[in-house]
């Protein structure tokens, strides 16, 4: 592979998330499961059949205890050990979050044991040679926080900035990226208009305050880490589709993707346009759009979620979003939920590949973090997809294993 493509200084990293991996969380999100596992345990057929490998899945998906995140992978504990694993993999950089509920359990009252025990693991990372990522925020929230509205009300704005303001004073010095809010669009439509995830409202008016609120929160946000560390680097990690046309030059195709693109790629990032020191999105889909709104991927190649696989779409998304905003770009997830490792190393490659066409023409790209660097909690799917770089087996002392894709894509990135 021709050095000169990716930067010197390029991020070759992996993500997480707090309440995926840490184990013992209690939020918004706990409460659900807890209130909702035998339900999706008694639905899982109904709802999975279609799956390519539902047989294989079948005994698991029918299990409550899948539903329940528990004590997660045991991160919280064990994070000496898997920053090890990270920098075997010669990964430089971690994205990872400091959770709110954990931080704040009860309203204005600090877990100060809490913090330093994210001090420490701040400190192991960089040991390490890992520049840490800070996600502020990943979908949970405190249960008094959602006992409020959450982020339906305006007002319930400053408890989020309280919390930023916090960690800005912890931490605001010991770091240099953070990440404000990940994947704003994704948890609207899925909390407020498809109700597939908590609190579950089908209410258009909540989704519409939720949105615009979560704008307001990150630029509040933003200017709080700048005010506390001029040279803190700050963004989002919106979720972005290579959206296109099923029938290029079809009026109807074309018109849903020219919406489409807006409203779910650019919207959220256009109303932050001046409070973003990069633009860090996350990329899994390539969705073609026929008629009116109608999505229709094609059938193969698909994961184990059943999601449509086109990791060269990362690509195109990278153009238009540097055309879009001309900064930085961090890929800030990408991966494939892939029990059987048949197809991550396939992913990787390509990704890659779309990652140099993409420097080559001048996109400024920083960094790429894989998800996930372990297997994990994978929200209303529990724990059967399988995303992790490192292999973790729940029902053996959490061992951790690291699977021939990672192994493979450590050697990738050692000749860079």
């Amino acid at each position: 592979m021709d050095k000169q493509f990716f930067p010197e200084h390029f991020y070759w990293g992996a993500s997480t998330a707090s309440h995926q991996v840490e184990g013992g969380t209690v939020n918004q999100w706990t409460i659900w499961e807890l209130a909702h596992a035998k339900q999706l345990s008694k639905t899982a057929e109904q709802r999975l059949d279609w799956l390519p490998d539902y047989k294989h899945i079948k005994s698991k998906v029918e299990d409550p205890q899948n539903y329940i995140s528990g004590n997660g992978v045991e991160h919280f504990k064990r994070y000496k050990e898997d920053y090890r694993i990270a920098k075997s993999l010669n990964l430089n950089a971690l994205r990872f979050g400091i959770e709110w509920s954990r931080v704040e359990p009860v309203e204005g009252q600090w877990d100060e044991e809490v913090f330093e025990h994210y001090r420490k693991m701040i400190l192991e990372m960089k040991a390490k040679g890992l520049e840490p990522f800070l996600n502020l925020w990943h979908w949970t929230m405190p249960t008094w926080f959602a006992d409020q509205g959450g982020f339906t009300k305006r007002g319930n704005v400053k408890f989020f900035e309280r919390f930023v303001q916090k960690i800005a004073d912890e931490f605001g010095h010991n770091l240099r990226h953070v990440i404000t809010i990940n994947e704003p669009n994704v948890y609207t439509t899925f909390s407020y208009l498809t109700k597939e995830w908590p609190p579950q409202e089908g209410n258009l008016l909540h989704a519409a305050m939720v949105i615009w609120n979560l704008v307001l929160a990150h630029k509040r946000a933003y200017k709080i880490l700048k005010r506390k560390n001029s040279k803190l680097l700050v963004g989002v990690a919106t979720q972005l589709a290579n959206i296109q046309a099923k029938r290029p030059r079809n009026l109807f195709d074309e018109f849903s993707v020219k919406i489409m693109r807006y409203v779910w790629n650019w919207f959220f990032l256009n109303r932050i346009r001046r409070h973003q020191d990069f633009v860090g999105f996350n990329y899994y889909f390539s969705d073609y759009y026929t008629g009116f709104l109608k999505r229709d991927n094609p059938k193969v190649p698909v994961n184990d979620l059943g999601w449509y696989m086109e990791p060269e779409g990362l690509y195109p998304l990278l153009l238009r979003t540097w055309t879009h905003y001309k900064k930085p770009i961090f890929v800030t997830e990408n991966g494939v939920a892939d029990e059987q490792d048949q197809y991550r190393r396939w992913w990787l490659e390509e990704t890659i590949i779309a990652m140099e066409r993409a420097i080559s023409e001048g996109v400024e790209l920083k960094g790429y973090f894989h998800w996930s660097l372990l297997d994990n909690f994978e929200w209303k799917y529990g724990w059967w997809p399988k995303f992790g770089l490192v292999e973790v087996d729940r029902n053996d002392g959490m061992k951790r294993k690291v699977r021939p894709s990672a192994v493979w894509f450590a050697e990738k990135i050692k000749k860079i």
